[in-house]
């Protein structure tokens, strides 16, 4: 169900960012998804979807949000999504979800 590192714990519920990221690779409009945890200041932690869009195709980071909810539970569903022409890799090829968490953890802090 994806490594146990990738686990986001969010308002006492476990969501597996491969279940989401599978969801996601389905839709129309969508070749690539990676899904991270990120601090939340009263869930603890919440989703981020990042979107790489298919050539030609530009998907509208809400119009996927709806679409999960009609196929997900709600604690499931990210917060945020964010269309991008590319996801960090390292030199295997492997999504560097580190880096992605890095870019949204402020997201959701109040200064």
């Amino acid at each position: 169900v994806g490594r146990s590192k990738d686990l986001i714990i969010s308002g006492g519920y476990n969501v597996y960012p491969a279940e989401i990221e599978g969801f996601l690779n389905e839709l129309p409009g969508v070749a690539e998804s990676a899904v991270v945890g990120v601090p939340h200041p009263d869930f603890g932690e919440v989703g981020v979807a990042v979107v790489i869009a298919r050539p030609g195709a530009r998907p509208d980071a809400d119009d996927l949000l709806a679409e999960l909810k009609a196929r997900l539970a709600n604690f499931k569903i990210p917060k945020r999504c964010f269309v991008e022409t590319e996801l960090p890799r390292n030199t295997m090829g492997k999504v560097q979800k580190n880096l992605l968490r890095q870019r949204y953890q402020h997201l959701f802090v109040t200064a």
